[in-house]
């Protein structure tokens, strides 16, 4: 798909104006997102990216719309799993229900500009050394293979459920000074005469950093699908910036999506397996290709399945803990 410095800029223009109505409406002022605030606006964020996909189709470029309807379901469900890691920074944090959503809009922000430095980073390298696929499809193999020995492991119950901060973020702990409590949504205060950093800082970093250390499986795995730049980022936008929302509409559910890393480790799985045989090609090997349609194809039924065996398995032991509670 060629893409145009016009269409370029109108695209980040036109995600930015949405981004700020986003923030005057329902950001800017500090308070507890109810679930119909959340719901609204997950199903306003989720019809911009069907528009937008709508829109591709209708100028003709059938074949990008399909590879952008990928993209953002894989990065979509990707970002799922992340909101478990979320819930436990704001546990560690202590961070106060009215101050979440602030949080999560700051670091999902920069979340979403340090991964369009890393979609031009890895646009640069595929464009000049094909092997590259190679890379990100056994990449992505052992982070499947990962998942799966994690999802094990939780369930047997050796895996605890713990946030362990980053070395950039400790050191920032260490080097400047903080504040014990939080001052509202200020960054900074000044407290005899020193400037210090306020928790709130320190959660929009472990938040964006943390979100940085997923896109070195969202990024490869979104270029299994597609290896046109603009439908890559703008899957990614439109995938994170309706994160903040879901956060808060299905927290709740995140405990009962049992299966959610066994269906990623298979889409990761899958799509490795994709970019190993894209790379064959590319290499003059004769070897079957993946479509976007199947791929499209495996990825929701993937997660079809992964939700329903999920909420059947949490139904189940939620009436084996019912039975075996003492009854009073």
């Amino acid at each position: 798909m060629d893409v145009s410095t016009t269409t370029w800029v109108l695209t980040i223009v036109g995600l930015c104006a949405l981004i700020a109505v986003d923030f005057f409406i329902g950001g800017r002022k500090p308070h507890e997102v109810s679930m119909k605030e959340a719901g609204t606006w997950t199903i306003v964020w989720v019809v911009l990216a069907i528009l937008f996909g709508a829109g591709l189709y209708a100028v003709g470029e059938s074949r990008a719309a399909g590879e952008f309807a990928a993209g953002y379901i894989t990065e979509k469900s990707l970002s799922v799993d992340n909101l478990f890691v979320f819930v436990l920074i704001m546990a560690k944090f202590a961070v106060p229900t009215i101050y979440q959503q602030r949080v999560l809009m700051v670091g999902v922000l920069m979340a979403l500009v340090m991964r369009a430095i890393f979609i031009a980073a890895g646009a640069a390298l595929i464009s000049t050394f094909s092997w590259v696929f190679f890379i990100f499809g056994g990449f992505l193999i052992w982070t499947a293979w990962k998942l799966v020995r994690e999802a094990r492991a939780e369930e047997q119950g050796h895996e605890e459920e713990a946030y362990e901060e980053n070395r950039l973020l400790k050191l920032v702990e260490r080097r400047f000074p903080s504040t014990s409590r939080y001052h509202g949504t200020k960054l900074f205060v000044v407290e005899n005469g020193r400037r210090l950093m306020t928790p709130m800082l320190i959660v929009m970093l472990a938040i964006g950093s943390t979100d940085l250390l997923f896109a070195l499986d969202s990024i490869p795995a979104i270029f299994g699908l597609t290896q046109d730049p603009y439908i890559v980022f703008t899957a990614n936008a439109f995938a994170l910036m309706g994160l903040r929302q879901l956060y808060f509409l299905i927290g709740g559910l995140l405990k009962k999506l049992v299966h959610l890393s066994y269906g990623l480790s298979i889409i990761l799985g899958f799509i490795g397996v994709k970019l190993v045989l894209h790379a064959l090609h590319e290499q003059g090997v004769h070897v079957p290709e993946i479509s976007t349609p199947v791929s499209l194809a495996v990825i929701c039924g993937v997660l079809v399945v992964t939700t329903i065996t999920s909420l059947r398995a949490s139904r189940k032991l939620g009436r084996e803990e019912e039975q075996a509670a003492p009854r009073g």
